[in-house]
């Protein structure tokens, strides 16, 4: 069946996650990468772990709460409300350069695009207008509206609910392995953007393409 939605993972996939990290990198030090890399994994282990406890809470707090870890584990002091700077430029986090052009490709094909994230709806309001790709997609759908985390299958009905489509119609991509598990196993066409190189993960439902960066995606569709 043909795909007529082509629906992305925001943070990692369209948004580069360490782009406020390496915006202060001086005065984090050498090892910002590392401390980004802590930041982003513990904030992730925060969304499963909130999930399996019952205890929900938006991203922005679970985003905080990861960075007040990663300061600590790294034995960065909040010099200059850098807590709260780096929390701002969460908000506006830069996109991976190929995502713009892509995103109006797909809309000149006529494809339906859209966002499947973690993120609140402010976060994601605020990172797709500083980013210049608000008016590129036609749906931005935030786990807030399942109250639970990816990936969750509640999460992932949002988008065929929402959309009304089957989920066979629907393209979905992420630079999370775990998240491209997750929307095979919702019946989705799933495109895993491997940006890292990283291994294949060992959970059921792999994804149907693995593609290093979203400039592979319009060939891969026919446009």
């Amino acid at each position: 069946m043909a795909i007529r939605a082509c629906i992305f993972d925001a943070y990692g996939t369209l948004f580069d996650v360490n782009a406020a990290a390496r915006r202060l990198s001086a005065e984090i030090g050498p090892g910002w990468a590392a401390f980004s890399d802590t930041w982003r994994s513990k904030q992730l282990s925060y969304t499963w772990l909130r999930s399996l406890m019952g205890q929900h809470a938006d991203f922005w707090q679970v985003t905080g709460a990861a960075l007040d870890f990663a300061m600590a584990a790294h034995g960065i002091a909040n010099r200059d409300g850098l807590h709260d700077r780096l929390m701002q430029l969460y908000l506006h986090l830069e996109a991976y350069p190929e995502a713009p052009d892509l995103l109006r490709r797909l809309k000149a094909g006529g494809l339906t695009t859209g966002i499947l994230s973690n993120g609140s709806p402010a976060m994601l309001q605020a990172a797709c207008t500083s980013a210049g790709i608000a008016d590129l997609l036609d749906s931005v759908l935030s786990v807030e509206q399942a109250g639970i985390y990816k990936p969750d299958p509640r999460v992932y009905r949002l988008v065929t609910d929402s959309l009304g489509l089957r989920p066979e119609e629907v393209a979905f991509h992420s630079s999370n392995g775990w998240d491209a598990h997750g929307a095979k196993l919702a019946g989705f066409q799933v495109l895993w953007i491997n940006r890292a190189g990283q291994p294949a993960e060992g959970l059921p439902c792999p994804p149907d393409h693995e593609l290093r960066s979203l400039a592979e995606v319009p060939a891969l569709l026919g446009l």
